[in-house]
């Protein structure tokens, strides 16, 4: 029986690395918008899309993606979205590129995948507000590029 064997990709990386900024709770990221609103409405909640763009070099294992983050945030208690927290999640984001710490950082992933490390991270787009929600979310998206390598094999 052949086993296959489990590789990084850019969406455990992306998820992993916005886990461990400043500010980011490991349970305000994923790539789906959890259905019960109740568990981020307060503090809000990333969500990650891959296979925006980007590129993969020819010769050698570096990876250079860009994903699409949305940063939600919504109040059950009324129709009014609160846009001050939905900014609020995004900008932490946006400092987390700015900080050294985070950049040639070594992420662990989930199971048996091989660990990662994220060289460089930065927004390729400002983070812009996505009126007109039927829920009355507030929604900010903004468009990060990501390059990382994977460390299968590294010792």
């Amino acid at each position: 029986m052949t086993t296959v064997v489990k590789r990084a990709n850019t969406e455990l990386v992306a998820v992993a690395w916005l886990r461990s900024l400043d500010g980011i709770e490991p349970g305000q990221v994923a790539t789906t918008l959890p259905s019960k609103t109740a568990d981020w409405a307060e503090n809000g909640f990333l969500q990650v899309t891959p296979g925006i763009g980007g590129s993969m070099q020819l010769h050698y294992a570096l990876r250079e993606p860009v994903v699409q983050v949305e940063a939600y945030a919504a109040r059950l208690d009324s129709g009014k979205p609160p846009w001050n927290v939905a900014a609020s999640l995004m900008e932490a984001v946006v400092a987390g590129t700015y900080d050294e710490a985070n950049l040639q950082r070594t992420l662990t992933l989930p199971g048996a995948f091989p660990a990662a490390r994220v060289l460089t991270a930065h927004f390729v787009s400002e983070p812009r507000r996505m009126p007109d929600d039927v829920a009355s979310y507030a929604r900010y998206v903004a468009d990060l590029a990501l390059h990382w390598i994977s460390l299968e094999g590294a010792s």
